[in-house]
């Protein structure tokens, strides 16, 4: 497993279809700061409520100069279902090789049910305009999650 991104880290480059079929890649973002999440599927309870979490304090976190981006191992065509069912304003991510989750550190072995399993880790990186790693959280929580980021981002 990759080692896990801390804060002063450059965050890895990628290039990713979107939910429109569209390739976006970190470096084209340079100058803006990212709030880059990775969750683990489109469409299932816990995602959606942070998604929609997310797509509710877009303007805002717009406001204050960020993107925000949601990844997921899903296709284009499910995640663009999953932007119209939930009318989601954010960009979504397709990852169906998982070779970024694992560049950030955000798929590994995860408990599940008291289980040991290999997964999604659900994290969140705020990325700044240099393209550095300002802040890394692993096992976030789905609810709640976003109110959280925005206290430690010191928006509210």
């Amino acid at each position: 497993m990759t080692e896990r991104l801390t804060p002063g880290d450059t965050a890895p480059d990628f290039s990713l279809t979107n939910d429109a079929g569209e390739q976006v890649t970190l470096s084209g973002l340079r100058g803006k700061k990212v709030i880059l999440y990775f969750y683990p599927a489109a469409m299932t309870p816990g995602c959606t409520t942070q998604a929609c979490d997310f797509s509710e304090s877009l303007d805002s976190l717009r406001g204050a100069g960020y993107e925000v981006l949601g990844v997921s191992k899903d296709a284009p065509a499910k995640l663009a279902k999953f932007r119209e069912r939930d009318s989601l304003t954010l960009t979504l991510l397709s990852d169906e090789d998982l070779a970024v989750h694992k560049a950030y550190a955000a798929y590994g072995t995860k408990k599940l049910y008291g289980k040991e399993v290999e997964g999604v880790l659900r994290s969140t990186f705020v990325i700044d305009e240099d393209g550095k790693v300002e802040l890394a959280q692993y096992n976030v929580k789905a609810t709640g999650h976003v109110a959280k980021l925005r206290r430690d981002l010191g928006l509210d």
